[in-house]
């Protein structure tokens, strides 16, 4: 099954302030969520965040996370946000 990532303005935003070289490890990341949004492999952490509603996913990428949810065949990417940040704002 191959999902469709849609990514926020403000996922965009996080994201087009990164170091190139970020920046291309991240798409990287993403074109693994087209495969399997869900299960978590080596080279792509997930986890599902809990207590959020909608259910929301955490992608690990070295210092940064992907916040995401899914609907259907869609992956919504909501936000980027550096490890230290944490979650407090979902």
């Amino acid at each position: 099954m191959v999902y469709t990532v849609l990514v926020s303005r403000t996922f965009q935003k996080s994201f087009h302030e990164l170091p190139k070289n970020t920046q291309d490890r991240i798409r990287k990341h993403l074109q693994e969520l087209k495969e399997d949004p869900v299960t978590s492999r080596p080279h792509c952490d997930i986890k599902v965040l809990q207590d959020t509603d909608p259910k929301k996913y955490r992608l690990r990428i070295g210092d940064y996370r992907i916040i995401y949810s899914i609907d259907k065949k869609k992956v919504n990417v909501v936000e980027l946000i550096k490890r230290e940040v944490g979650y407090s704002r979902l």
